[in-house]
Parts: structure tokens; sequence; C-alpha cells
């Protein structure tokens, strides 16, 4: 899993950084085919936003969340892509159930 933190208008300090690894990484306990993970923190007057791009095969995952202190817009950003990524598996592995798996694919017809 590759992980990119980056800063607009927003030094990102040791903290944060290891605050955002802690919490992003906490996806591949649910989904470990998580290929690419860009997160963009960014300050504007008294809004601090966190916005997350993660690339798994077959789709991309958006999340963004806005609150008043970057450690609470990681948090809710942590809680949104968590709920998006144990989504994104059951529909997957619903995919498969649904259609036999292999061994009704290969054997039944």
């Amino acid at each position: 899993m590759n992980l990119t933190i980056t800063g607009h208008h927003l030094d990102v300090t040791p903290a944060i950084r290891a605050y955002v690894e802690e919490k992003v990484g906490r996806i591949a306990r649910h989904f470990d085919q998580v290929i690419d993970v860009s997160v963009m923190l960014a300050v504007e007057k008294l809004k601090h936003k966190a916005d997350v791009n993660v690339r798994v095969r077959g789709k991309d995952i958006y999340v963004e969340a806005i609150e008043e202190d970057m450690y609470a817009a990681i948090d809710a950003l942590a809680d949104k892509l968590d709920r998006q990524v144990i989504k994104h598996k059951e529909k997957t592995t619903d995919a498969r159930r649904e259609s036999g798996g292999l061994k009704h694919q290969s054997g039944a017809e």
C-alpha cells in the first residue's frame, strides 16, 4: 500500500503524519487489495479539511471530511473510509457468491 500525505496551506508535521498513518492503516484490516492511498490535508480560514482517494482493484474510493479541528477531521475521515471500504468489500464478495464461485462455474455445466 503506497501512502502519500500532502498539505495545502499546512505543514505536515511528524505527529500529524503518524496519526494519519495509524488511522488510514485501519483499512488494511478490512481489505488487503489496496493499491494506493492519497491523503490531502488543507486549512481554509476556520475549516480543517481532510480528503482521501483510495485506489483498490476495480474502483477508486473518495472521501472527505470538514471539521473545526484537524485531528477531528482525520477521525471523521477514517470512520467514513472504513464504511466505504467495508461496503466495497461486501459488494465484491456478494458478486462472487451469486455467481457460484470457481467450483460451480467449471463443474456443473
